[in-house]
């Protein structure tokens, strides 16, 4: 059954958190994985997607180009103290182009979980079945 819209979810792993997004589209999957990863910190529908964030990456294939999209976003949220909660993706071959839209860390009105401290190459996998692409890994929290 092919997947008719886009969704990320949590899967678990030991002391860790997997991440996997699903959509249509090898893009939509990347964005939905991102979604996941914030949602390890905070509800992302709560979050203001008002300034934008340009992240470029380059991997030799799609799995590790995975690891880096998430890496890099990872390491924008520690460097500018900042969350999103938006994403548009847009995949050449193995170069990745992205923004994300987030907002400053707010701790007086966001309720945050847990830190990501990176994603891993536990259970990476990026593929295609039924018609969908699925985009996941482990984070290290």
């Amino acid at each position: 059954m092919a997947a008719k819209e886009a969704y990320w979810e949590h899967f678990p792993h030991g002391a860790d958190i997997g991440v996997r997004g699903v959509a249509p589209t090898l893009e939509g999957a990347f964005e939905q994985a991102a979604l996941a990863l914030t949602a390890i910190v905070v509800d992302p529908a709560s979050l203001h997607a008002d300034e934008a964030v340009e992240i470029s990456c380059d991997a030799p294939d799609r799995e590790l180009l995975l690891v880096d999209w998430l890496n890099a976003l990872v390491y924008e949220m520690a460097t500018r103290r900042m969350l999103f909660g938006r994403f548009e993706v847009g995949i050449d071959g193995t170069r990745l182009h992205a923004k994300a839209w987030g907002e400053p860390m707010d701790l007086s009105r966001l309720e945050m979980a847990v830190e990501p401290k990176g994603a891993t190459y536990t259970a990476l996998s990026v593929r295609q079945d039924a018609g969908a692409w699925i985009a996941e890994c482990v984070v290290d929290v």
